[in-house]
């Protein structure tokens, strides 16, 4: 349980450190962001079917059956989800009455900055359920690529929301915001399989295809739309190289 409770930390913290980061490089080159994601989003790949899904079918409770189920339930409640949020003025502490042509603006930011959030639980739900299974070191592969995908993403959220009129103090007590949720993600995905080991194959599934989902998304359209296609597929190429390279050591 101690290690759980230490990887959640570690996977929420990753969004912080990045926002950390975030402050001292506001504005990173366009160029450097889409490499960082797009590696990041190469690893969260890597996690997701070799980490998740494989598992997921291999497991002596699944079945094909359950695993196609369950990628496709992660996705579709994501979408759901993504539909379902409403846009948030109010935690931004910016009077949008006084500053009218702040609206569109912020209101990207925080659609950026609520699918990130989105993302987290499952994500963290990922890190919890994989120590469901017995193999606490393929567990903390899946848990450590998920914190290096957050690392970026914490980098790349403060810059827009400084820009569109939100103070430091409130941009960073977001970001941590976004942090939390992934803690929270972690300790239930991990309860929820410690209560019965039956559900893990569904589990495994329904993480990986919320991971998928977010990849082919979120982060591959973002990464190829700003001219950097070429570096941005070969960031992503490496990142799940890497990722798979760590995996197969340490399985």
């Amino acid at each position: 349980m101690e290690i759980v409770l230490l990887t959640a930390l570690g996977v929420g913290g990753a969004t912080v450190i990045g926002s950390l980061i975030g402050f001292i490089f506001k504005r990173p080159s366009q160029k450097f962001n889409d490499v960082i994601l797009s590696f990041a989003a190469g690893v969260m790949l890597s996690a997701a079917v070799i980490g998740l899904i494989v598992p997921s079918i291999q497991d002596k409770n699944g079945s094909l059956f359950i695993t196609v189920i369950g990628v496709l339930a992660g996705a579709v409640c994501l979408n759901i989800i993504d539909k379902l949020v409403p846009h948030l003025h109010k935690m931004t502490g910016v009077d949008i009455e006084k500053h009218p042509h702040k609206t569109e603006r912020l209101n990207k930011v925080l659609l950026f900055v609520i699918a990130i959030a989105i993302h987290n639980l499952p994500e963290g739900i990922a890190a919890g359920v994989s120590f469901g299974s017995e193999n606490t070191a393929h567990a903390l592969t899946i848990a450590g690529g998920i914190a290096l995908q957050n690392i970026p993403e914490g980098m790349v959220i403060i810059a827009p929301m400084i820009s569109s009129g939100i103070s430091k103090k409130r941009t960073l007590l977001i970001a941590m915001m976004t942090g939390v949720v992934e803690v929270i993600g972690t300790l239930i995905g991990y309860f929820a399989v410690s209560i019965s080991q039956a559900i893990l194959p569904f589990a495994l599934a329904f993480a990986g295809g919320t991971m998928l989902y977010v990849v082919s998304d979120e982060m591959i359209p973002e990464t190829h739309s700003h001219g950097n296609e070429r570096i941005a597929t070969y960031s992503l190429l490496i990142g799940f190289i890497l990722m798979m390279a760590f995996d197969y050591l340490l399985g």
